[in-house]
This record gives structure tokens, sequence and C-alpha cells, in this order.
């Protein structure tokens, strides 16, 4: 499963994992591919470094990358005080009830949220990037699209690929005036933050609009045939995230949760705004029914939301509130139907991708397969 991008990183496998566990981003590099970690939970530094390091030295010496989450547009000053202060009282209040009614406790005295989405702060992702550049980081990927000018090039400087997530070719084109080396086509049918057009539509569209820049097609890929599939469609590799929720690596502190992801099928998602004030595609649960029923208040913007809900959501975590409980994860979640290792998910990925030429090739008419 080879291409140019994948040449030029020195991967076996043009499958580009991304995850917020360490354990996994090291396994899925170990196993050929390329391993990305999300930085977007960490808001202290130290952490993030030892994160790193835990990857770095689990990599076997193989190359792996970053995942950050900035604005394209520089904004200094604004501390995670300022923004929090902008929340509306009702909506606190929306909070507190919606917790009542399902009986979820507070936390511990002591115990502070875990779970707190502010590494878009200018401040907090700027802290990550001085802590990253000090690894041997391949590429850095921005979920929010182009990051500011001086971050690519201050990757540029350090010989690190720019990637970015867009939703539509118009957002691609962008990326690409910017100096984006890579463009990351995330479909409808992905988890996480996703805009509305299905990945068959999208990739070949992104492919065109910032040919020659590689393209890696996601969302809606949890085999070796789909990610054949991104390939026929001009990607030169497929960027996956969902899949390794389930993996025996990964660490989601949750038992009930990894269970729900296990029986849930692919129409058990939804793109909400209930997380982060953005949609984003997750378990459909009563917690994001609530968010979503016009006679609520309605999500806050990003990055309102996200402070909003910090803390009830590691409460529902913290207690497994089942009605509640939920994570981002694309449609692909009806293909996870048990724990297994990261390498195991990689071979099925090639099996899969190699079944899938040999079909085409017969198709095709070729008698040398």
């Amino acid at each position: 499963m080879e291409t140019e991008l994948s040449r030029q990183l020195g991967i076996e496998h043009a499958i580009f994992g991304f995850t917020p566990f360490p354990e996994v981003a090291a396994a899925i590099t170990r196993a050929g591919g390329f391993g990305v970690l999300g930085a977007v939970r960490y808001t202290d530094p130290d952490d993030l470094e030892r994160d790193l390091d835990l990857l770095h030295r689990h990599a076997d010496g193989k190359p792996y990358g970053l995942d950050v989450v900035m604005p394209a547009k520089k904004v200094e000053g604004v501390t995670e005080a300022d923004v929090e202060a902008m929340i509306p009282e009702g909506h606190r209040g929306f909070v507190r009830d919606l917790l009542a009614r399902h009986g979820v406790p507070e936390l511990a005295e002591g115990e502070t949220s875990g779970w707190r989405i502010t590494g878009w702060m200018e401040e907090v992702a700027r802290g990550q990037l001085d802590v990253a550049f000090d690894y041997p980081v391949k590429l850095l990927a921005n979920a929010l699209g182009s990051p500011p000018a001086d971050v690519i090039a201050r990757a540029h400087d350090h010989g690190v690929l720019v990637a970015a997530l867009a939703g539509s070719a118009r957002h691609a084109r962008h990326h690409a005036e910017a100096g984006i080396d890579v463009v990351v086509a995330q479909g409808y049918e992905a988890g996480g933050h996703t805009g509305e057009i299905g990945t068959m539509v999208l990739v070949p569209e992104v492919v065109e609009a910032v040919a020659p820049l590689p393209v890696l097609a996601a969302g809606g890929i949890g085999s070796g045939e789909q990610a054949a599939a991104g390939l026929a469609l001009g990607a030169q590799g497929v960027w996956l995230g969902s899949l390794w929720l389930t993996t025996e690596e990964a660490d989601l502190h949750s038992e009930a949760l990894t269970a729900k992801l296990l029986a849930a099928g692919s129409g058990d998602t939804v793109r909400s705004r209930a997380l982060t004030g953005k949609p984003a595609r997750q378990l459909r649960t009563e917690w994001t029914d609530a968010w979503d029923d016009p006679a609520g208040p309605g999500a806050l913007p990003m990055p309102l939301q996200g402070l909003l809900v910090a803390e009830a959501v590691s409460r529902i975590q913290t207690y497994e509130v089942g009605a509640l409980l939920g994570t981002p994860v694309g449609q692909i979640v009806g293909r996870m139907t048990g724990r297994r290792s990261v390498r195991a998910v990689v071979d099925d990925l090639t099996r899969g991708f190699e079944r899938a030429v040999t079909r085409m090739n017969r198709i095709a008419g070729r008698s040398d397969t």
C-alpha cells in the first residue's frame, strides 16, 4: 500500500492513524503506518512532552506526527477566564438541570475536570508546538484548517510537512494557497468535526482542486477495500481515526464506553454541536438529543460550548452514565465489533487492500494477477 507520499515519509503503508493515545500512535507506526498523536486535550506542555517521549521511545525509530487545533488567524491576549465570562448563566443552568435529571454525581472533592478542549487557544497551541519541535515529528496536522503563516514557516524550517483538514474543495484551495503540503479531505461520514460533503464526492474534488499536492482520504474508511477506493479516487493515503478507539492499546478509561462503541451500528451517530459548538459526528445519546432539541437553549459557538460542558463531560465519563455517555466517532463504528490489536487492524487493512486491487485487476482483464 505504497504511494509517492508514503515513500517520501519513509513508511510501508499509506495509512495515517490519528489518535489521542500515544501507545496507539506508536503501534500504528511500528505496524508500518504513520501514527499521529492528537494534541487538543493537552493543556499542560509537560503532559504533552511526557506522551511524545513515550511515542518516540516506542516508535522504533520510525516516523510519526502531531495533530493540533489552531485557528488560521493569530489571536493573542485572550485568556480562558475571558472566554468563560462569556458563557450565559442560562446555559449553565441547562447543564446543571440535565445532569440532575440523570442523577450524575459531582466530582469528588479535589478532583478536577480531565476533559477540557483548550488546545484551540493561542497560548496553549503554541506551547504545544514548542514541545513538538523538540521531537523529530515528520508531519504537523491542523484540525481547523491552515494554521497561522508563521506556524507553517516554523514547521518548514524544521523540515516538517504541514497538513490541514478540509471539508470542501474551496477550503482545500485555501490551504494550498497558504502553503500547506498535504490536504486531508474529510468527508461527512467521519468522526469529529466534519463538513456536509460525503467522502466519495469530496475526495476527487479536492484532488483536482489542489493538484499536484498530495491528498489523504478521510471519513467512512474502515477496511482495506474502502482504503483502495480512496486511492482509486486519487488520494495518496487514508486518514483513519475512529477505527483505533476499540483497539487493545487504546485507553478510553471506560469499559462502558467501549461496550457502547462495539455495539453501535453505522446509524447510531449524529452530527451535533453538543460537544464543542461546531458540528462534530459522535455517538447519539440523550446528551446530544438534549442539545439538539429545539426546545433547549442550543449549543454555544466554539470555544464557549467546549468550556461550558467540560466538567459535565468529565462527570459523565467518571461515573459512566450510560444514557449520556458518548464520544466522537464516525459512521464506520458499525465495523468496530471486537477488540483487536493495532497490528491486527493494520494487517486487516492491508489484506483487504490487496483483495480489492486483485478484484479490480481481474475486472480490468489483467491475467497476471
